[in-house]
């Protein structure tokens, strides 16, 4: 794990997040008839396209390193650019990203379970109050089939920065986002295949810009969840939700109701106040550490 600072990891995944939604809107612009699993292809080789010339003087040995860790988050992440397409595209902009920060929550139980990570009450309590203001954002009346998607792309979120701890800490974060959109790329082209569709090569720019976006918010998770405990930060991936909010309103015309401000003050608010703590929390331990230092000599 590295030593920077709760506070770093915090601020890079709050930066990730909020680019992350101007993928979202390109997503939306599409067409109906676009064929998902093409435009899902595109977006993978058009990543590929952007990351390979920060790759070429990598070495077999640093491209095969934690293969199949590489091969699994690959193919979770597949999963959920498929169901993202769908859920984006049939229900509001902040109301699909609300579903989507659900992923913080599911990662603080999966890494108190795989990594025996300890939570403390103050990242609980963050998490709980967050996914109660993702709960005042969307409103549940019933789950439909747009909701279960959206459901299904915070889940694959959550295990996709939960594996980044598996992956070798000595590649290079180009060579990271290289491997997991590379190694997907025989999976999505076969359900392109599959679909039927013709090709159509007009989308392939909307999915190059989506691409550009998603890989700066995929690498400042990488660098964020090799810097800090998961239950400590997670919960920073709220913070797009207000991206989402402005660009929706800017873009799509799409008007915030009350509940969406008031859903947004309970998932920002306890990310500040986690912070302070967490920051509190490490000055103590410096100021202990340094007294028995004193001490010892």
């Amino acid at each position: 794990m590295s030593n920077k600072s709760v506070g770093y990891a915090m601020m890079l995944l709050i930066l990730g997040n909020i680019i992350a939604v101007f993928s979202d809107a390109l997503i939306k612009t599409l067409d109906d008839g676009v064929p998902v699993f093409q435009f899902v292809f595109f977006r993978q080789l058009s990543a590929v396209c952007i990351v390979l010339p920060f790759c070429l003087k990598s070495s077999r040995a640093e491209l095969t390193a934690g293969l199949k860790w590489h091969a699994l988050r690959a193919h979770i992440w597949l999963v959920g650019a498929i169901f993202m397409v769908f859920a984006i595209n049939a229900m509001p902009l902040a109301t699909a990203n609300a579903i989507f920060y659900a992923a913080p929550l599911i990662m603080l139980p999966l890494a108190a379970f795989f990594y025996r990570e300890q939570l403390t009450k103050y990242s609980v309590l963050t998490g709980v109050i967050g996914f109660i203001g993702v709960l005042v954002v969307i409103r549940p009346t019933h789950i439909d089939w747009a909701a279960i998607a959206a459901l299904v792309v915070a889940l694959t979120l959550a295990g996709n920065n939960l594996l980044i701890r598996k992956l070798p800490t000595t590649q290079s974060v180009p060579q990271t986002l290289l491997l997991t959109n590379l190694v997907g790329m025989p999976a999505s082209l076969g359900l392109a295949l599959w679909e039927g569709q013709t090709w159509q090569w007009e989308p392939l720019l909307t999915a190059t810009g989506s691409s550009l976006f998603i890989l700066i918010y995929a690498a400042t998770c990488v660098v964020a969840y090799r810097s800090a405990e998961s239950n400590k930060i997670a919960s920073a991936e709220y913070s797009g939700l207000l991206g989402a909010v402005v660009v929706g309103v800017i873009w799509f015309g799409e008007m915030p109701e009350i509940e969406m401000l008031i859903g947004a003050a309970l998932i920002i608010v306890p990310l500040i106040w986690l912070a302070k703590i967490e920051q509190a929390n490490k000055q103590k331990q410096a100021l202990a550490a340094a007294s028995v230092s004193r001490d010892d000599n």
